[in-house]
């Protein structure tokens, strides 16, 4: 059995990487490769893959705004979610959202094809310990944190002010509007209950979101 992988990741040199080790296998393939998430759902509509190799942030569309899409009207497909970020948040957000599996970057190559030839096999991976989280958050909504209501795109919004990223820059490197990166860090202000963007520093390091 050959399995077709489709890569979306924005960095160039990351995807040569994943095609030189997958070129080093028998039976996986790259089929098709897109830079944004924007040409990444376009393309992967389309079709003729079997496991799709998708980044968690990328301009455009984020990785997780893709799956989503692609998961609508109950359509079933077998994605890998990649991501440089170690924290559970973004995994347990892509799990719920329909992944099959989340990895970050620095993954054993090993495993990262074990996982792939999972997949293709209509299975599933699911790291143990974030198991044990996904149904820890399935307990009583007063235990949920408040970084939890957010969207994705505002939780990314979120840990780029935690860095001391202005707001100029974050509609730059999301590529949004000045006007729609104020309005997400409204919302997070309110759905967070906080007045200014010290205490959103301070809410992120205490629970260790940027790890």
């Amino acid at each position: 059995m050959i399995i077709r992988t489709f890569l979306a990741d924005d960095h160039r040199l990351f995807r040569d990487g994943l095609k030189r080790i997958l070129a080093e296998t028998s039976d996986i393939v790259v089929v098709g490769e897109a830079a944004d998430g924007i040409d990444a759902l376009n393309k992967m509509r389309l079709g003729g893959w079997d496991v799709a190799l998708l980044d968690v942030n990328m301009p455009g569309m984020n990785g997780v705004e893709v799956l989503k899409r692609l998961m609508s009207g109950n359509a079933k497909h077998q994605i890998l979610m990649l991501s440089t970020y170690h924290e559970d948040e973004y995994a347990i957000r892509t799990i719920r959202a329909g992944a099959s599996a989340y990895l970050t970057k620095n993954s054993p190559t090993d495993l990262l094809i074990s996982v792939i030839r999972r997949l293709a096999n209509g299975g599933r991976y699911i790291d143990p310990g974030l198991a044990e989280k996904l149904l820890f958050d399935l307990g009583p909504t007063s235990a949920i944190p408040p970084h939890s209501t957010l969207s994705d795109r505002e939780l990314d919004v979120l840990k780029l002010i935690a860095v001391g990223v202005s707001l100029t820059e974050i509609s730059q490197k999301l590529a949004l509007s000045a006007k729609t990166v104020s309005t997400y860090r409204a919302r997070i202000l309110g759905k967070m209950n906080m007045q200014n963007n010290a205490q959103l520093v301070r809410y992120v390091a205490e629970h260790k979101l940027l790890e």
